[in-house]
């Protein structure tokens, strides 16, 4: 609890390049705006790298986030910056629980790490976006409108049914599209806020379909909830093992 946790992702192109046989096949990065039927734009920015530092306590994130960024100045420069914290235990933003159907935390490997046996084993696919809310505009709706963009009551998450074809639950629903492993958080200040949707999965095509469906790709039917909340930011990075990653740590003191 008074450690820091570290996540390392690379552009899937990037890692290919250095490890050709260490990624699953296909694993491209978040190249090109995605575009729904009516205009509705998920914005791709791609970086080569991503650090995702969480702890219980703040000091001591912002001491290895420098740490981490001195280490990487002489090969990289930051280029976004998002500090997260948690909210109400369990909630998001919207005031919903977020998260309902994620599997448990026993369950969560067989989800978001790549099996044994396959190429990048032990490694996870990571979809990153940045949604601004806007909470006045959600805030003003009748708790009963809100649950049928969600598709779920907001005390207790109970599913809608049915659900409502445009709602969050039913554009996102894994049993269609695929088990995912959500890390989402929360972001920013009171004028300016909104989620960090953080998704782990060991395939990308259930977090490309997942996304495809929210803008209407498929039939031409938007996601409720991108009318309260705006992507920002679009990138995908594969998070290779540890053992991968070990193999291109240079020794300090060395001139290797």
């Amino acid at each position: 609890m008074a450690g820091v946790n570290l996540v390392s992702g690379f552009r899937p192109e990037l890692w290919h390049s250095v490890r050709p046989r260490g990624i699953p096949s296909g694993v491209v990065g978040f190249n090109h705006d995605l575009v729904g039927s009516d205009g509705f734009v998920m914005p791709a920015t791609q970086h080569d790298l991503v650090l995702w530092l969480s702890g219980g306590a703040a000091d001591l994130v912002f001491d290895e986030a420098r740490l981490a960024v001195q280490a990487l100045a002489p090969v990289a420069r930051v280029a976004a910056e998002i500090a997260g914290w948690p909210y109400r235990q369990d909630r998001d933003l919207t005031g919903f629980i977020d998260g309902t159907e994620n599997p448990t935390l026993l369950e969560a490997p067989t989800v978001a790490v790549v099996p044994e046996g396959k190429a990048g084993a032990g490694g996870s696919i990571l979809l990153l976006q940045k949604w601004q809310h806007d909470s006045p505009r959600w805030e003003a709706l009748p708790v009963a409108a809100q649950e049928r963009a969600i598709g779920r009551t907001k005390p207790e998450s109970t599913e809608l049914d049915p659900k409502p074809a445009d709602s969050h639950a039913a554009r996102t629903d894994q049993d269609v599209f695929g088990k995912i492993f959500r890390r989402n958080v929360p972001y920013g200040t009171a004028m300016d806020h909104g989620t960090v949707f953080v998704g782990f999965c060991e395939e990308q095509r259930p977090l490309a379909r997942m996304l495809e469906s929210m803008a209407g790709v498929p039939d031409g039917v938007r996601d409720a909830l991108t009318k309260y909340t705006k992507p920002l930011t679009g990138a995908y990075y594969f998070v290779p093992c540890v053992e991968a990653v070990r193999e291109f740590a240079s020794r300090a003191g060395t001139s290797d």
